[in-house]
């Protein structure tokens, strides 16, 4: 589904993504980890077609994506990101932010298509004409994932998408994503610094270090202990620390 070959991001004189090559199946979660800067959400922003500056080869479904992308590719490729509440215009009610997507792809029975996004969030229906300020971080989060599938997308990339929420809602939000994965049957990327979330939803993973993916493995591999590089390894330690 998606395959990405010999990736290069320069921001300047700076090299933040360094020669990064993988696959990803149809109905496969693929998740990219690693400690802040090391370049996996300028990954997954490349591949969402928000930065235009790189060199390399990525292509979604067999098709070769370019620099531009065009108003089919945001169909199918949807992206959630990290602070809902700096991803939601805040002076736009629920109701009027799900409409959206809709007059922008020409897809009809908004009224039907809302209320069945917010169904499958588990947002009760009063939620529909409230501001984002009037909603809790773990509300909100779930009316940016909404907006995300609610153009139907095969494609759903996750930037961070529990970090900014409080503990006790971040299992909630992780379990809605992998019952929506499910369901949809959808290509999803996660990126992460957290490896626990990672080994939850993921089925493979890589790890990234200064740009580079410096391990790939699996999540039945990283729960035996099979990880070879060392600073997987720091990560493991350091989400054990983080868990006790």
């Amino acid at each position: 589904m998606i395959s990405i070959r010999h990736l290069d991001v320069h921001f300047g004189s700076s090299h933040v993504v360094r020669d990064i090559s993988f696959g990803i199946g149809a109905g496969e979660t693929y998740g990219l980890v690693g400690e802040s800067g090391s370049g996996k959400s300028t990954v997954l922003r490349t591949i969402a077609g928000l930065n235009a500056d790189w060199q390399g080869e990525m292509t979604l479904g067999g098709k070769a994506l370019g620099a531009r992308r065009d108003r089919a590719f945001f169909k199918t490729v949807q992206m959630v990101f990290q602070d809902p509440y700096g991803s939601l215009h805040p002076r736009q009610t629920v109701d009027r932010i799900l409409a959206e997507p809709l007059a922008i792809h020409g897809i009809p029975d908004a009224e039907a298509r809302i209320a069945r996004a917010l169904s499958e969030v588990a947002l009760p229906r009063t939620a529909r004409f409230r501001f984002p300020h009037q909603l809790s971080g773990g509300q909100r989060q779930r009316v940016a994932i909404a907006r995300a599938l609610i153009a139907d997308p095969a494609v759903l990339l996750l930037d961070e998408p529990t970090s900014a929420l409080d503990v006790s809602v971040q299992a909630e939000v992780l379990n809605l994503l992998a019952d929506l994965r499910q369901a949809r049957q959808l290509t999803c990327i996660l990126v992460s610094h957290n490896l626990a979330v990672v080994a939850h939803l993921c089925g493979r993973l890589a790890v990234m270090q200064g740009g580079r993916i410096v391990e790939e493995l699996s999540a039945a591999q990283l729960r035996a202990g099979e990880a070879r590089h060392p600073h997987t390894r720091e990560l493991i330690a350091l989400s054990h620390e983080l868990a006790a």
